[in-house]
């Protein structure tokens, strides 16, 4: 046998083989048939390349003819990059589904209490805590003996009504 004609021996056992793992329920069997499939792919490619041949660089003195084609080199690598890429995907589904089938009949509703309970008490503390400085603030306030200017409180309409006017106008 020469060596293309084992390159497509290995093809079809490859494809045979992959199909037919594909075609299990399980998803780890139909990943390695992904897989199978995926070789065979660059195989086929390889063997679709034609002869091989002097690098695709041309220089002086190189005849074009005897130059293989990049073209099938950059196909293999992109059915290796895509192939990489379903791979990681399955390899999520795979694991996405063990992990549903640990949980049983809970599904995706895990609670945590502790966590609950935790927020909780982060909850009330704040509660406890703003009420604390509301009060702090109100004591300080009542202790101060300053008392506000009296036209402070018209200054303070006044620029209260200009800021109105202004906002007013920009909406329009």
């Amino acid at each position: 046998m020469t060596a293309s004609l084992t390159l497509v021996v290995l093809m079809a056992v490859l494809f045979g083989a992959g199909i037919s793992i594909m075609l299990e329920r399980s998803l780890t069997r139909v990943l390695i048939g992904f897989l199978l499939v995926g070789n065979a792919v660059n195989i086929l490619i390889y063997l679709m390349s034609g002869t091989p041949g002097l690098a695709p660089i041309l220089s002086e003195g190189v005849d074009p003819d005897e130059i293989s084609d990049p073209l099938p080199q950059a196909f293999v690598l992109t059915a290796i990059v895509i192939n990489l890429g379903i791979t990681a995907f399955m390899l999520a589904l795979i694991y996405r589904s063990w992990w549903l089938a640990q949980l049983g009949t809970k599904g995706d509703l895990v609670d945590d209490e502790e966590e609950d309970v935790q927020d909780a008490e982060e909850a009330a503390d704040l509660i406890r805590s703003s009420a604390a400085d509301d009060a702090a603030i109100q004591e300080i306030i009542d202790a101060s003996d300053e008392e506000p200017d009296e036209g402070f409180e018209e200054e303070l309409e006044l620029e209260a009504s200009a800021r109105d006017r202004s906002d007013g106008g920009d909406e329009r």
